[in-house]
């Protein structure tokens, strides 16, 4: 298994990776984890095969025949009244296999409008929406997917939609529990901007992971690169803050996460990602940014997946998922 390892190096330490950029991008709820298993982890992973319906928005190989079937609905609370809903489901086709479908819903509540003096107004609401069709096809050891995705934004009055696809390829090796994932997201183009004189841009990326399971030991570990060929380090110049060396601006591409197969209906799970701690924490407090724990409980034919992400001291976001496959209940019926 180790003879894999330096491909996923070479991947994740590519030179884009030191770049920085001040470009804020469009549509960047779909870089929002939207199930409870991704929240738990770290909110990153490309690489975990036919584990979760989910993963399929963030690598589309990861969408099997063996899903088919499955229907899941996930809910994410964030501070304040911030939410975001998804629900999915796998079909099997006659002679074309196994399509997903999916649909994302972020709610950002009501806020609070101003006008240009900063007069205060009327209080709006905004949210974004995306919907998602996904197919995956096989051949020996690898896997290959693509997602298409219409994705359409209302913030207070400024309307914005696109059309974007996700490609992703995983290795699966034929004996040992150990896959590597590559998923290259949100390539497309806007097909109406927000106001005439607007510019947005696609929240594109690359990410790339591996999971293995060591022989012998009851947990699986996975560990992610994510946002190459954008910027992952923010700090404020004007602020006076120091500028991140070498190995912070590296760790701030890396996702770290590791679930505890505990019994065959039970794992728990924990994720650290680095650029939220370093993002989200307190100078003088927060260091538990960036952490993420979880548990997923199967009774019978149901899964329940619960997970609590760490921001800032004193705020954190929950998130659950229920899952089943409808089609064997629909049949046996």
């Amino acid at each position: 298994m180790t003879r894999y390892l330096p491909i996923f190096i070479l991947i994740s330490l590519s030179p884009q990776i030191l770049a920085q950029s001040s470009v804020r991008k469009a549509f960047n709820f779909l870089q929002t984890p939207n199930n409870a298993r991704l929240s738990a982890i770290g909110g990153v992973n490309v690489s975990l095969a036919d584990r979760d319906i989910n993963l399929l928005y963030y690598n589309p190989a990861l969408s099997g025949d063996s899903l088919a079937g499955v229907a899941a609905a996930s809910y994410q609370f964030y501070v304040a009244d911030i939410g975001q809903a998804s629900f999915t489901y796998a079909h099997k086709f006659s002679g074309i296999g196994t399509v997903a479908f999916g649909i994302q819903h972020m709610n950002y509540g009501s806020i609070k409008g101003y006008d240009a003096t900063g007069a205060e107004t009327t209080d709006f609401k905004s949210g974004e929406t995306a919907l998602v069709i996904s197919k995956g096809h096989q051949q020996a050891n690898f896997r290959m997917g693509v997602s298409m995705k219409f994705a359409f934004s209302n913030i207070g009055g400024y309307r914005g939609n696109a059309l974007m696809l996700d490609l992703g390829g995983l290795f699966v090796h034929p004996r040992e529990d150990f896959t590597i994932g590559l998923s290259i997201r949100n390539l497309g183009f806007v097909l109406s901007d927000y106001s005439m004189s607007g510019k947005a841009k696609l929240p594109f990326e690359v990410q790339a992971g591996t999971s293995f399971k060591p022989d012998h030991m009851p947990i699986r570990f996975s560990l992610t690169a994510f946002g190459i060929g954008g910027s992952g380090t923010y700090y404020d110049r004007q602020a006076g803050d120091p500028s991140p060396g070498i190995l912070d601006k590296l760790l701030r591409y890396l996702n770290l996460a590791a679930e505890v197969l505990v019994h065959r209906n039970l794992d728990l799970m924990i994720g650290y990602n680095y650029r939220i701690h370093q993002e989200l924490k307190l100078q003088d407090a927060g260091g538990s940014s960036g952490v993420s724990f979880g548990f997923a409980l199967r009774v019978k034919s149901f899964e329940f997946v619960f997970s609590r992400s760490t921001y800032v001291v004193g705020n954190a976001g929950y998130s659950f998922t229920l899952s089943k496959n409808i089609d064997k209940m629909i049949r046996r019926r």
